[in-house]
């Protein structure tokens, strides 16, 4: 093979393997499997993010190394690893996520997926297709213990590209500028740097996400699955000793993994405080309800509707749970009116926030 082979970012831990052409029409793929793909033609993905962390552009006949795996992004597409081999796959992911294309949003309807060819699988000495979960890092089981003493906040939204990642980047700069130690982790979605780089500029300590234990993405993982990775990744952050862990779940309330979590008692217990972002006032609203329905109350409101202040109006007129903004979360007095927050729940026993309506404004704080 004469084409120099672009290797996508999930591949990263990637060595040596051997290219098994004999697989492409007998082997059915698994989320994580690595495989070497020619590309046919461009659509939707003109780019992908290789191993050093950069978004490089693809062309016609480019060979990469990317792996399988499945997408949900409402706003933008949706995809699963094939069931049976293929001629032809599609882009799913600028990460290197590869499969078939299910849905697409319709701004990009005209374009289309990406397509590519399938050269072959890569392998070890064995025979056996490389997988890219626990690759080079070994799984910890969840054992419904924290590792750590850190207080640990959720930031959650209403959908995607409601604020979650802003709302989790600027409170990390708030804990910073209070001379605090903070890790931020990216529990679900799929992969791409962007949202634990930005993260990370803000000030967090550490940041990271599921790739860094090797998956392509966490849709359509099984709770099992999804609790000893979010084990794992506690672990992994716990040797930074940080006084908070922030963590982000992907996507909306209503997505599978979202859902699967928040009702699960045993994630939550884990969970100090609730944030919640949305897009719009009554997007807040009714995500308000929903979390209602699984005895969730954030410590607060954010998200891009926070930029209008004629909906911030709105929503401050029919809730008692704060409404902050980018500037609120990111002084450092935000530390003080947390850890309020966390010893008025402790004291009276009752969880996510019941007492949040008791407590002074953010510019109080002391």
């Amino acid at each position: 093979m004469t084409n120099r082979i672009k290797k996508s970012t999930i591949c990263q831990h990637i060595g040596n393997y051997i290219l098994n052409t004999d697989l492409i029409n007998t082997y059915i793929p698994k989320a994580g499997d690595v495989g070497i793909f020619k590309v046919i033609e461009l659509g939707k993905h003109t780019r992908l993010q290789l191993v050093d962390g950069k978004n490089h552009h693809i062309y016609p006949d480019d060979v990469v190394m990317a792996v399988f795996g499945t997408r949900y992004a409402t706003s933008q597409l949706e995809g699963y690893v094939p069931t049976e081999p293929c001629q032809e796959y599609h882009v799913l992911g600028q990460g290197g996520v590869m499969g078939i294309m299910h849905s697409i949003h319709v701004k990009y309807e005209l374009k289309g997926p990406t397509t590519l060819s399938l050269i072959g699988y890569a392998t070890n000495e064995n025979g056996d297709v490389l997988n890219t979960k626990y690759y080079q890092e070994k799984v910890t089981p969840f054992n419904n213990q924290k590792p750590t003493n850190a207080k640990i906040i959720l930031s959650i939204g209403g959908s995607m590209d409601s604020g979650k990642t802003t709302t989790a980047g600027f409170l990390c700069k708030g804990i910073h500028n209070a001379n605090k130690k903070v890790s931020f982790i990216k529990l679900t979605g799929t992969v791409y740097n962007k949202d634990t780089v930005f993260v990370y500029d803000c000030g967090a300590d550490t940041a990271t996400d599921f790739s860094y234990f090797g998956f392509p993405s966490t849709y359509m993982c099984e709770e099992n699955e999804l609790m000893d990775l979010y084990q794992s990744l506690l672990n992994m952050v716990a040797l930074q000793n940080p006084d908070y862990i922030v963590i982000e779940i992907a996507d909306g309330l209503l997505q599978r993994e979202t859902k699967m979590l928040l009702s699960s008692e045993a994630f939550m217990n884990t969970v100090d405080e609730v944030i919640y972002s949305d897009g719009n006032s009554t997007g807040a609203l009714s995500g308000l309800q929903i979390l209602d329905s699984l005895n969730i109350k954030p410590f607060a409101i954010c998200g891009s509707f926070t930029a209008s202040p004629l909906l911030v109006k709105e929503v401050q007129a029919v809730t008692n749970i704060p409404v902050l903004t980018l500037d609120d979360l990111m002084v450092p007095s935000i530390i003080a009116y947390i850890k309020n927050l966390i010893r008025t729940t402790t004291a009276s026993n009752t969880p996510n926030n019941s007492k949040v309506e008791k407590l002074p404004p953010l510019s109080h704080a002391v």
